[in-house]
């Protein structure tokens, strides 16, 4: 090997460790900046939240209603309008005022019978034309709607052509309710949160996201599954149970 490749030879060999230097020093700087963004990066918890509370209904509807048949429409609603006054007059003995009625309008539809044909098939077959009307009454006097339902069963007994529905029993102020629950139930994810995190080093942090999920009104001692969505709204009983559910998402913040 001649004199001057022996002198080149380390020349080249500093000129490539300090390119391989640089290069080393480029990827731990690359390295690091990646480390630092994964560990730097917003962790967060979704919990569920549950509140409830005892409720009563404070206002309750009630429908009931006349029919009469005839075998054209004009006798149908005639007959409809002659027995309309012995309903008016149930309503009145009740004690319900003018002004917590409200009448429907009168209906006259086809009635139709079944009838069997000689190959025992069925066929629907008019039998004249038959007219109702409903009235719908309400009112905040709870005990008034309950004997009145309760004496539209003597009512009908007498032969009188009556047909009524169950009473609902409702709540006026159920927004106000829900916003009240909804509070709680947040409160209540907040603890459930910070139950999960207490044995780490980390803390319950801001809010990310919240929503509401199920609100239920329920007869009171029922239970259901807490799920994400719907729910339902009892009309049976006055004694009812709220419950709303909420999911928050919390960030996680380092003690």
């Amino acid at each position: 090997m001649s004199q001057e490749s022996q002198q080149g030879l380390p020349r080249a060999l500093i000129v490539f460790g300090s390119l391989l230097a640089f290069g080393m020093c480029i990827a731990a700087f690359i390295l690091g900046t990646q480390v630092k963004g994964i560990g730097s990066g917003r962790q967060s918890i979704s919990v569920k939240g549950l509140a409830e509370k005892a409720v009563k209904a404070d206002y309750a509807e009630w429908e009931i209603g006349t029919s009469a048949r005839g075998k054209t429409f004009a006798q149908a609603l005639d007959q409809l309008r002659a027995i309309r006054p012995k309903l008016d007059a149930f309503i009145a003995q009740q004690g319900f005022p003018a002004d917590s009625l409200s009448a429907g309008e009168e209906e006259v539809r086809p009635f139709y019978i079944e009838q069997e044909r000689p190959d025992g098939r069925i066929r629907r077959i008019q039998d004249g034309f038959e007219a109702q009307q409903e009235i719908t009454i309400r009112t905040r006097d709870l005990g008034k709607i309950a004997a009145a339902n309760k004496a539209a069963l003597e009512f009908k007994a007498a032969g009188n052509p009556v047909h009524y529905s169950s009473p609902s029993y409702l709540i006026s102020n159920l927004e106000e309710i829900k916003m009240s629950l909804i509070a709680a139930a947040t409160q209540n994810a907040q603890t459930r949160a910070q139950e999960f995190l207490k044995n780490g080093n980390a803390r319950v942090g801001a809010i990310r996201s919240a929503s509401q999920g199920a609100f239920y009104i329920l007869r009171a001692g029922d239970s259901v599954d807490a799920g994400d969505y719907g729910g339902t709204y009892d009309h049976s009983s006055v004694d009812k149970t709220a419950r709303v559910v909420v999911t928050v998402e919390y960030n996680i913040a380092q003690r």
